[in-house]
């Protein structure tokens, strides 16, 4: 399942970084496109605050299954993450390719 998590967050993420470059924002590390993506989109309401929050806990959850031994993650906890993380993508699609000529 880690595999899962970490494709999840890699998804996002680089949803994430387009939606933050096409701002004219330019990360550097993960962290500091979590930090970009919360202060310029969800903390202005401009992305559902509950889009952030799956943002972060996938972030967390990468990083432990990265990088922590012995940490395991189950079907039931992995599952619900696939739509939201979808709905995600959507949405900064929508807004991306909505000022694009």
């Amino acid at each position: 399942m880690e595999f899962y998590i970490n494709r999840l967050y890699y998804a996002a993420y680089y949803a994430v970084i387009a939606l933050l470059l096409h701002k004219g924002l330019k990360p550097t590390t993960h962290n500091g496109a979590k930090s970009n993506f919360t202060q310029y989109f969800i903390k202005t309401g401009e992305i559902h605050i509950e889009y952030g929050k799956f943002y972060s806990q996938l972030f967390t959850w990468r990083q432990k299954g990265d990088y922590d031994d012995l940490f395991d993650f189950d079907k039931k906890k992995v599952d619900p993450y696939f739509v939201p993380v979808k709905a995600l993508i959507e949405i900064i699609e929508k807004k991306i390719y909505s000022v694009c000529p």
